[in-house]
């Protein structure tokens, strides 16, 4: 649940209708301060909402961009855009040792687990694959986008895919870290 509530902005941005473009952008926005301001209550720290903080950033300059031009290049490229962001803010996490998956991570694990070298590294390799699953999907999402089909069927099935392969990854990877630690 708490990567869905994490990627709650991306998502409503995926599924609202291209042709509304500045209004998913704006609705990304508020979803992105809606839970930052929902997880601070929670007690989450600035560190735990790396994507959020990030999420809120873009879809900010995003929603600027669509309503001062709606005709703007950037509509063709907004899908690939994001997903390019999302690389970007998930690399960078890694970059200065505060993987994104960290935060979320720690939600539902006893804080005498935080600092351990297992907990981080198994981290380290899930936020690695969140990384390299957004930025082949910008990449892609950018050929697409460049051949005049940003909003095609395969775009939206690529764009669905660039969460769902990683997502998959973590809930699997997760359980075979915590099997091997249980036979231990």
């Amino acid at each position: 649940m708490s990567y869905v509530r994490t990627f709650l902005p991306w998502i409503i941005f995926a599924v609202l209708p291209s042709s509304q473009r500045q209004w998913a952008a704006l609705a990304g926005l508020v979803v992105a301060v809606a839970v930052i301001a929902q997880q601070r209550r929670a007690g989450a720290g600035f560190d735990a909402l790396i994507i959020e903080l990030g999420s809120a950033a873009f879809f900010a300059a995003l929603a600027v961009i669509a309503f001062a031009d709606p005709h703007s290049g950037v509509h063709d490229y907004s899908a690939a855009l994001s997903s390019a962001t999302l690389a970007v803010i998930a690399g960078v996490s890694l970059l200065i040792g505060k993987p994104f998956t960290l935060g979320i991570a720690k939600r539902t694990t006893p804080r005498e687990v935080w600092g351990l070298g297992p907990f981080i590294r198994t981290n380290v390799i899930i936020t690695a694959v969140w990384t390299a699953a957004f930025a082949v999907t910008a990449a892609v999402l950018a050929v697409i986008a460049h051949a005049g089909n940003a909003h095609s069927t395969p775009a939206m099935l690529i764009q669905i895919a660039g969460f769902v392969v990683p997502m998959v990854f973590t809930i699997r990877y997760v359980a075979a870290v915590q099997a091997r630690a249980g036979a231990r």
